[in-house]
C-alpha cells in the first residue's frame, strides 16, 4: 500500500469521527465518492489506511461519476487506487450536457447535485456496496449550517450518518471532525493526484459566497468555525452529538481537580 508521510492529522480526526459515530462495521463494502478533488481524495486514503489501525475487516472501492464534462482525465486516481490496491469505477454520465445543453439551466447547482447522488447511489447498489463514503470536513458543517439558516431560514446541516431506505443504503461522512487546511497540507504533502473539474458554475454559488463571508469572520474573530461547530454539538443538530473525546477529557479533568486552562 502506498505509504503517506503527513497523513496522521487526517487519520486522527477521521478514526474520531468513525468510532463516535460507528460508521464502520465488519463487513461492510463502502464505496468512496471521489470527485477527483483534494477532499475525496483524502478520504479514500484515510479510509484505506485506517484499516489497519480500527482492527476492523471492511472493503473500499473508489466511484467516480463522470458528468460527461470536456477533457476530463481519471488515469492518475485509477494510479493512486492501484497503489493503495482498491478497486476504482468510473461510471459514465450525460448530466452536463442535460443540465447546461438540453435544459440550460440558469442556476444548476441543485439538479446536478441530484441527478449525481442518484447516479452514485445507483453504482453503489450495482457495485454491492453497503455505504457510501462522502468527503464532506469540518468546514463544510458550518457552512451548510449556514447556508441553511440564511437562505432558508432553518436550523440544519447534513447528518455524520444518514441511512436511505429506498436505497438500503447508508452514507458516512468521516471527515466531519477534519479541518479544510489540515486537508490541502495533506493533499499538497502527499502530491494527490486531484482532477480540476471545469465546471461552468464553479465558484460562482451561494456556497462559495458563504465560504468567503466566513473566511472574513474567522480572520476577524479567530474561533469562529468552532464556536459554531459547538453550537451545532451541543445542539445535537441532525445527529450531531457533543464531542464524546472532550467530553471524557472534561470528565477527567473534574475529577482531577484540574483547572480547565491548565
Amino acid at each position: 500500500m502506498k505509504e503517506f508521510n503527513n497523513i496522521e492529522r487526517i487519520l486522527s480526526h477521521t478514526r474520531k469521527a468513525v468510532e463516535e459515530y460507528s460508521m464502520v462495521e465488519p463487513g461492510d463494502k463502502i464505496a468512496v465518492g471521489v470527485s477527483g478533488g483534494k477532499d475525496s481524495l483524502a478520504l479514500l486514503c484515510a479510509l484505506a489506511k485506517l484499516k489497519r489501525v480500527l482492527g476492523i475487516d471492511y472493503e473500499v472501492v473508489a466511484l467516480t461519476i463522470d458528468m460527461g464534462l470536456p477533457d476530463m482525465d481519471y488515469s492518475k486516481i485509477a494510479t493512486l487506487c492501484q497503489a493503495l490496491e482498491i478497486e476504482y469505477h468510473v461510471v459514465k454520465t450525460q448530466i452536463y450536457e442535460i443540465i447546461f445543453e438540453v435544459r440550460e439551466e440558469k442556476s444548476p447547482c441543485s439538479l446536478c447535485s441530484r441527478m449525481r447522488r442518484g447516479a452514485l447511489h445507483d453504482a453503489c447498489k450495482e457495485l454491492g456496496c453497503n455505504k457510501l463514503a462522502l468527503g464532506h470536513h469540518y468546514d463544510d458543517v458550518v457552512e451548510t449550517f449556514m447556508l441553511n439558516l440564511f437562505f432558508e431560514g432553518r436550523i440544519g446541516a447534513f447528518r455524520p450518518v444518514t441511512y436511505l431506505s429506498r436505497k438500503d443504503l447508508t452514507m458516512i461522512r468521516p471527515l466531519i471532525y477534519t479541518p479544510e487546511k489540515e486537508i490541502k497540507t495533506f493533499a499538497k504533502g502527499a502530491n494527490l493526484p486531484i482532477v480540476e473539474v471545469k465546471c461552468p458554475a464553479d465558484g460562482n454559488t451561494e456556497r462559495a459566497k458563504m465560504k468567503e463571508y466566513l473566511d472574513v469572520f474567522e480572520k476577524e474573530h479567530r474561533g469562529l468555525y468552532h464556536r459554531i461547530m459547538g453550537a451545532i454539538q451541543r445542539g445535537e443538530v441532525d445527529g450531531f452529538h457533543p464531542d464524546l473525546i472532550d467530553n471524557e477529557e472534561k470528565k477527567r479533568r473534574k475529577e482531577l481537580k484540574i483547572s480547565p486552562k491548565e
